[in-house]
């Protein structure tokens, strides 16, 4: 573990230099300034999702755990930006109960991404399995060029 405070995060978590994630930068939410994402939610609000791509698309996997499928969106807007976000909500608090610890996070988390030319947004789909939200993409299949042979004269 590093005792110097990482600004600009890891490769895996910085979207800071990554084109096509839309996330907003914020270089004090690792330093744990007040009015930043640091403290109870912050493990939630910063949901890290993996984005890999295969030869016929685009797989986003995001792990929520306890989120049931009414807790979560994904939605596609304009210029092929792909949004996800949920909420996982604080237990409520019988005037009976006294909190011994509190370590699970909640609070509202949201990415964005922007995809490539090739995504085929009229398509895509997601499955909640196991606390796994994996959303696809499929891609356009990529136009193989037509080539003619020219008979060589001589």
């Amino acid at each position: 573990m590093s005792l110097i405070p990482r600004i600009f995060g890891d490769r895996r978590s910085s979207s800071m230099f990554d084109p096509f994630s839309i996330d907003v930068f914020d270089p004090f939410r690792e330093l744990g300034f007040p009015g930043t994402n640091s403290g109870e939610t912050s493990a939630f609000a910063n949901t890290r999702i993996d984005w890999k791509e295969t030869p016929e698309a685009h797989v986003f996997k995001a792990d929520l755990p306890g989120l049931k499928l009414e807790e979560v969106k994904v939605e596609v807007e304009e210029d092929r930006v792909l949004q996800i976000s949920g909420e996982r909500n604080m237990e409520k608090e019988d005037k009976n109960d006294k909190w011994q610890r509190v370590e699970r996070s909640s609070g509202k988390f949201m990415r964005r991404f922007r995809l490539p030319e090739n995504a085929k947004m009229d398509q895509v789909k997601a499955s909640m399995e196991n606390g796994v939200l994996t959303v696809t993409v499929p891609k356009e299949e990529m136009k193989k060029p037509d080539v003619k042979s020219i008979e060589i004269s001589g």
